[in-house]
């Protein structure tokens, strides 16, 4: 095994800690809108916050190999890696700006409320339609930096992916954000 293989190793690795942390957080988002009672949405937000650790972490392994490959292997006249990192650096705003500080608050919010019925506060809060409608510009983006993995296209070609794949992703987060919005007057 060379250096070079055990790096792709770790970077795909570091991708496959991504969506598993990713799939956690969007199962734990999901399953919030519909908890009903306090002690459930602590175990939910226990999830969400381990599922935001891994996914961190993942995002580190994977950068520090993706770095050394794109450097040793790829050199910079991949076009289509640049075009990988920028998107993928775009996508810390969401975590910083949306998931930590929304879940932050669900969190304390929960360990702080007695067991029982969710108060509206909460509940409310638990329902928050920015959450899923972040996470599926977030999953959108992350599925087009896969596309240029695995395709390596042209700088042309890699931009119009992203493109593409930050719409449908913005797409489903609008819809997903009207009907969170539309079933929290319903309920």
């Amino acid at each position: 095994m060379t250096l070079n293989t055990f790096a792709l190793f770790v970077h795909v690795s570091g991708a496959v800690g991504i969506f598993a942390g990713m799939g956690a957080f969007v199962f734990g988002v999901g399953a919030l809108r519909r908890a009903q009672r306090v002690e459930q949405v602590r175990l939910l937000t226990a999830l969400i916050l381990a599922s935001s650790n891994l996914v961190v972490g993942s995002i580190v392994v994977l950068g520090i190999a993706g770095f050394y490959m794109a450097i040793t292997v790829w050199g910079i006249q991949a076009t289509w890696i640049v075009v990988a990192t920028v998107s993928f650096l775009l996508l810390i705003p969401l975590g910083l700006l949306i998931f930590g500080p929304r879940t932050q608050v669900i969190a304390k919010e929960a360990r702080e409320a007695p067991d029982g019925p969710l108060p509206e506060p909460l509940a409310m809060r638990s329902r928050d339609p920015a959450l899923s409608a972040g996470l599926s510009v977030y999953v959108g983006v992350l599925l087009g930096i896969v596309f240029l993995m695995t395709n390596k296209p042209p700088l042309d070609v890699s931009i119009l992916a992203m493109v593409v794949a930050t719409a449908l992703g913005l797409v489903s987060g609008l819809l997903l954000w009207w009907a969170g919005r539309f079933q929290l007057r319903v309920t």
